[in-house]
This record gives structure tokens, sequence and C-alpha cells, in this order.
């Protein structure tokens, strides 16, 4: 018995004058032409043991053939669709007489043998229509021609073909475990970690098996070809993972089998490759994602979505044959991002945030009167921070602030205010903010542009420096510190100290110098200075000045590091 190799072909040549025979097998023709996938390219004839893989036209039906010469062979027969279902038929019709074996005497002419074989419909052995991978399997078929017709309604698809007469010693399908279903151990809002239980062809027959999984939000997939026919070809596919430390497939851009021409190579996993990413220009991406992990059988997916569900897949692949089996898929649902909790404001008084690098934090003000304007204050302590204030869903404001700032947004009769608060990039930050309806009410004193302390080296002494600073219009309360500091205390120690939002009140009783209360209403002349007194020789000192508002709440200008003469 065999399957017909290559000249079965010649059935669908033209008619010819030389007479022909149906050939016995030669193993040793069959062995080269294997070897040479490009002889079954687009060929009628089934070779045995061997997956060949084909196109169909949408509603334009095709035909393989191969022979069984001996009654009571083993026949398997297994057809995957890859992204459409198909409509495919089995069926089988006896040779003529002077087909099988040597034979005897005159043969028939070619087209006679065409007609005998072809005009007769067979007898069906099986039939199928869908989109899962079915086998045909059979421990005693009979001698005969087979034909396999296959049909696509749907659209124009791919598929795979394997055929062979030793089904028992070919295996070339990795086996599932007895419970092939895939397991969901964690769940997190931006991790899914699967587990699995090994192929017994990888911990009974010891074949080389590595498992591969696939990820998508659509859709199970039944098959690694429905998979490859859903990924641009020319899109690179990416390695396994070192052992023992998983990774995010979302890291790449994109990952895929090469394609079938791929010089002329056989179809298989890429090897290692630097041009990850590879887009092409006539496919738009595709929101899928395929890794393979070795042979472990528990994988961590990251990366993920909060609150969104994944559908994944799991294939265990021969990587000698390159021929897969898919485990029963599984889908799973990202828990959600834990809800931001909404800070209540109360008319008129301060709060206090803290916010995490680059976090976030929501508040609302809901005034209980009627009102025309309504002032938000915000002192930023550290960095920047962003603010967005949202009337009734309508975006008012989007601004970082830096220092102390104040914006005066339009009322509206029982309105409702959403206040959203972003850190920094560059660590944790620390804010205080002020709601209030009424214009009168500051908690939070006027600032000059230039919040600097500056120093006058010519007025320095082995005891003294003198220091100048700007004022506002409005009448205020300024208080003076110094701290004597090591000679290596540079801007960045004093940068991490400067808290603006830390008042007098958490300074020591002897580093005050004084307080006092100024303003101008010539805002050019808004200008104080201020002698030290009773410092060291050729000691440095970091002077701080707080202005305090009518509300008790301080902001902190600029630290100034100063250092006296040595020698006087």
């Amino acid at each position: 018995m065999l399957l017909l190799r290559c000249p079965l072909l010649l059935l669908l040549l033209p008619l010819t004058s030389r007479p022909q025979k149906l050939p016995t097998r030669d193993e040793e023709l069959f062995q080269m032409q294997i070897r040479d996938k490009a002889f079954f390219h687009d060929s009628s004839v089934i070779p045995d043991g061997a997956e060949i893989s084909s196109y169909l036209f949408r509603d334009t039906p095709k035909r393989y053939f191969f022979v069984v010469e001996e009654d009571n062979t083993p026949l398997a027969v297994t057809v995957t669709p890859c992204d459409a279902p198909l409509e495919w038929k089995l069926s089988v019709q006896e040779l003529p007489e002077e087909a099988s074996g040597e034979g005897s005497g005159e043969p028939e002419p070619l087209e006679q043998q065409k007609q005998q074989i072809t005009n007769e419909e067979g007898t069906e052995l099986f039939s199928y229509k869908g989109n899962d991978v079915e086998y045909f399997v059979s421990s005693s078929s009979p001698s005969g021609l087979y034909q396999l017709d296959l049909l696509s309604t749907e659209k124009d698809t791919h598929f795979k073909v394997y055929a062979t007469t030793t089904p028992e010693s070919d295996q070339p399908y990795p086996e599932l475990p007895y419970d092939p279903r895939i397991d969901v151990t964690s769940l997190g809002r931006t991790t899914v970690t699967l587990a699995w239980k090994p192929s017994p062809t990888a911990s009974l027959l010891k074949q080389p098996i590595q498992y591969c999984i696939v990820i998508n939000k659509e859709h199970n997939f039944k098959s690694l070809c429905a998979v490859e026919a859903k990924l641009s070809s020319d899109d690179a596919f990416m390695m396994a993972p070192k052992p023992g430390l998983d990774f995010s497939p979302f890291d790449f851009a994109h990952f895929g089998f090469p394609s079938d021409n791929n010089s002329g190579k056989e179809r298989g996993f890429l090897k290692s490759s630097s041009k990850f990413g590879r887009q092409t220009s006539s496919k738009p991406r595709v929101d899928l994602h395929k890794v393979c992990i070795g042979n472990k059988n528990i994988f961590t997916v990251s990366d993920l979505k909060p609150d969104t569900q994944y559908y994944f897949d799991m294939f265990a692949v021969n990587t000698n044959t390159n021929m897969s089996t898919a485990y029963v898929g599984t889908f799973a649902r990202t828990k959600e991002e834990a809800k931001q909790k909404t800070v209540e404001l109360k008319d008129g008084k301060v709060t206090d945030v803290f916010i995490k690098r680059k976090g976030a934090k929501f508040l609302r003000f809901a005034p209980v009167s009627s009102h025309q304007k309504v002032t938000f204050s915000v002192h930023s302590c550290l960095d920047d921070v962003q603010i967005q204030v949202r009337r009734d869903g309508k975006l008012l404001l989007s601004q970082n602030v830096e220092g102390v700032r104040q914006f005066q947004l339009r009322g509206k009769a029982k309105a409702k205010y959403l206040i959203r608060l972003k850190g920094s990039k560059k660590g944790a930050s620390m804010l205080k903010i002020l709601a209030t309806t009424r214009p009168n009410k500051q908690s939070f004193p006027s600032l000059p542009e230039d919040t600097r302390i500056k120093a006058f080296d010519k007025l320095r002494t082995c005891s003294s420096v003198t220091v100048a600073w700007l004022g506002t219009q409005e009448r205020n309360k300024f208080c003076i510190y110094k701290r004597e500091v090591d000679d290596n205390y540079n801007e960045e120690q004093k940068k991490r100290e400067q808290n603006q939002c830390l008042g007098p009140d958490t300074r020591k009783k002897s580093e005050k110098v004084l307080c006092k209360y100024f303003h101008s209403q010539n805002i050019q002349k808004a200008v104080t200075t201020e002698t030290i007194r009773g410092l060291q020789p050729g000691k440095s000192y970091l002077l701080d000045v707080y202005v305090i508002g009518h509300g008790g709440h301080s902001v902190k200008y600029q630290g100034k590091l100063v250092k006296t003469r040595k020698f006087c």
C-alpha cells in the first residue's frame, strides 16, 4: 500500500500518445521529493507522511488524490482549516485492474485511465463542514484511488492536509494530556498567569516539544495555522525568553511566522533577529500576539490593560516536524483599576494632598450656595504639578503649577467641580489646595514673581551678611531664619530640602533671626533688605525667608546659601 507520490500528477496533464500506467511506490524517489517541498506546491498529489499547505479560492473546489494499493492498510488523514470554515469529503473508488502492480499485457492509454478514475463518484468515507481540525482514521482501509475534495464558501483561505499510511509510527502531531485545558492560576490588573499539563509527547516519548502562547482580544483560535493566517506574513517572530524569566509579548511591535517563500526554506520559527517591529505597508496592525516559551508549563503574561477581556490559546509544537496541536483555549478579564477615592473640598478650607510619583488624585468641590465665581488656590510644595478642573464634566482649566498659583473661574448655580491633580515624574508631590466661592477669602499670601533671596557680596563681613528680597502690594509678615551648614553643603542638597509648605513652626527657635511686616503700593519699590549679625567667621549658612498670609499659612522663598569672610 502507498500514497501516490508525484507521478499521479500526470493524470492531470494533457493527453499524450504514449501509454501510461499508475506507478508503484519508489521509496528513493519519494524521499527525494519530500525533501523538495516545492515539488508538491499547488499539486493534486498528497505525499505520504508529509503535511502540505495550499490555498482555496471562494466557491472554487479543489481535489487531491492518493492511492492505496493493498487492502487492510492503516490510514489517517488530517485537514486543518486556517482562516475560514471548510467543507471537505474523502471518498474512494476502485483502481482499474491494469493500474495496480506492474501488470501484464498492453497498458491502457492515459485518457482511458483518467476517465475510468475521475468519471466515477466513488464511495464516500467521511465528510465534515466547519473550522475545527478534523481527522479521518481507519485501521483497515481498502485499496483504491482516494479523493479528497475541499471547498470554502465564505472566502479565499489557506488550509493544510496531512495523510499517512503509518499513523502509529509517525505521530507528527504532539499528543495532548488527559486534561488539555489551560488554567488561569493568578489574575491581576495587568497580569494573567497561565498553567497547563505537559504533552505526553514530551514527558513520555521524550520528543522535543515547545509551547507557544497566543494572546488576543477577539476570540480563541483552533490551530496555529489560523493564527498564522491572521498575522501579517512579514512580521518578525519572537524568540523564547531565557529560562525562568517571563516577559511581556506586548513589549514587541509584531510577532508572526515568515512567509512560505522565505528563501526557499521550510516554514518554521525564526531564530534570533535584530529587526523586530518591521511593519508592512499594506496590512494594518493586528492586535494579536504570539510567543513561544520553550518547554515550561507555566507563564505570566504582563503589561495587559485593566478591566479587559483577553483570549489565551496554547499550542504544543513538535520542533522536529514543526507540527502543532491546540490545547483547549481559555479567556479571562483582568481586574479593574483600584477606584480613586475622591476627596471632598470644603469652601474656604485648605486641604493637604500627597501624590505618588507619576500618580494622580481626584478632589470634588460642590458649593452649597449659588455663586458667581469660584477661586482655586494651589500651593505646590516641591516640584510642579498639573491641575485640571472640570465643571459638570466640561474641562475649564488645565495648567502646570509651581509655587503658589490662583485661578478664578466663572461660577454656575448648583455646579459641581472635579479637580484632577497629577504628580511629577521626578518624584512624589505635596501640595495644599483651597477652593472658595468668596473672593476675599484668601488663605495663601500673595507672592512676587521672583522669590529668590539676593546676597550682597561687598557687604559681607566676618560676622554678618546682608540680603534682600521682593515683596508685594499686600501687607504680609516676613520671617527670616538661618542655619549653619557644612562647607560641602551644595545646591543639590538645598534643593532636596526646599519643601515650601513647611512653615516657621518646624524650625528651631535658635534659628530665628527676626520677623517684620512689609509692603509697598509701588510694586517697583517693594524691596526690603536685612542684615543678619552674630555669625562666625568663615562659616556657611542657609538663609530662609517665610511670608505668612492672613490665614496663617506660610510660603517659603527660595533658600540662599551664604558664607562669611574668614579674615577681616
